[in-house]
């Protein structure tokens, strides 16, 4: 008789939970219209031969609501963090003033904010991808029980659950999303 099989739906929950707080961590970077340091945390800068976050290799600030600077602690670095910028695809265009780079955040048009909606889809889409990945490997799992001996009702049930939390958790992808495009779209 096989022993008894008991996936573990917390760990599934936790790496999806995990693609949720990335999607965050992607949308929070998609600017609205107000500058904010949060925007640039995605872009990454090759300093030193790795790839590194740019508030590791300078301060960002937000003086005014249409402005970030970003004063760059070594002089070496300015030109690679500019270029990382312009690369981004943030569509700020940076201004060098010795070691600050400023970037003046334009007010944004009808069809920037059409863009922005699609770059937002295309983060929810990898959400969406590592989920669905999270419940492949679940599925997996049951996969080797079954070959394991563990009944075909078990079997069904475990599918079940794994499907019913990728269902949850799909939409809220899907509910994020919409919220992000609806204060995108926003004038």
């Amino acid at each position: 008789m096989a022993e008894e099989f008991e996936l573990d739906t917390d760990d599934l929950g936790r790496r999806m939970d995990g693609a949720i707080a990335n999607l965050r961590t992607e949308l929070a970077s998609l600017r609205t219209g107000r500058a904010s340091a949060s925007m640039l945390e995605p872009v990454m800068v090759e300093a030193y031969g790795q790839m590194t976050p740019i508030n590791q290799v300078g301060t960002v600030n937000v003086p005014e609501p249409r402005m970030v600077t970003i004063n760059v602690w070594d002089k070496g670095l300015v030109n690679k963090v500019e270029k990382a910028i312009r690369n981004s695809g943030l569509g700020i265009n940076p201004q060098l003033n010795g070691t600050i780079i400023m970037l003046p955040i334009p007010e944004l048009n009808e069809e920037r904010r059409r863009e922005l909606t699609k770059v937002a889809a295309q983060y929810a889409e990898h959400g969406r991808v590592s989920i669905r990945n999270v419940r492949r490997d679940g599925m997996d799992q049951i996969k080797k029980a079954k070959a394991d001996g563990m009944s075909e009702d078990d079997q069904k049930f475990w599918e079940d659950a794994v499907q019913e939390l990728t269902d949850k958790y799909i939409k809220l992808v899907d509910q994020t999303l919409e919220t992000k495009q609806g204060e995108i779209m926003q004038v």
